[in-house]
């Protein structure tokens, strides 16, 4: 019997919410993936050879961007149609997991490492949407209860 080959959507701001996305390489590197990223220097030279889509920037706590973003997560995501979709953040995570759940595709959340003691504002909105939820601390099983501790990806 075959196994099914999953396809991967990474997806985060680029600098370290990218990085920590590349760490996880030993699962990704023989998957069929695309990543969602800032179309930055720091994104492109990482990336080299990858699939990449571009979105949009600067996100933070904007609604202009949550909006063109979530135009860019559909059309993105319905022409792709990832199984699973894997992001530890920031604001491109949200729309991508919105539509992802709407879609079916799994959603992996991955809290970043100097998340502490305190949730960031894209963990607290992707938690109840996530299928798996990861802390890189125990400590912060008392914010996310639900969530998976398995300590540092660094």
């Amino acid at each position: 019997m075959s196994e099914k080959k999953i396809k991967v959507c990474l997806v985060g701001s680029s600098g370290g919410h990218l990085d920590h996305l590349y760490l996880l390489k030993p699962f990704w590197q023989d998957k069929e993936r695309f990543w969602a990223t800032f179309d930055k220097e720091d994104a492109r030279s990482l990336l080299v050879g990858e699939k990449m889509y571009p979105v949009y920037y600067p996100s933070n706590r904007s609604i202009k961007a949550l909006i063109i973003n979530t135009h860019r997560a559909i059309k993105i995501l319905r022409k792709e149609r990832p199984d699973l979709i894997i992001s530890a953040g920031a604001a491109p995570a949200v729309p991508f997991f919105f539509i992802g759940k709407m879609l079916k595709s799994k959603l992996i959340f991955i809290e970043t490492f100097d998340r502490i003691n305190e949730a960031s504002l894209t963990g607290k909105m992707c938690y109840k949407m996530a299928d798996v939820f990861i802390v890189q601390w125990e400590d912060m099983k008392k914010i996310y209860p639900k969530a998976v501790y398995l300590g540092s990806i660094f």
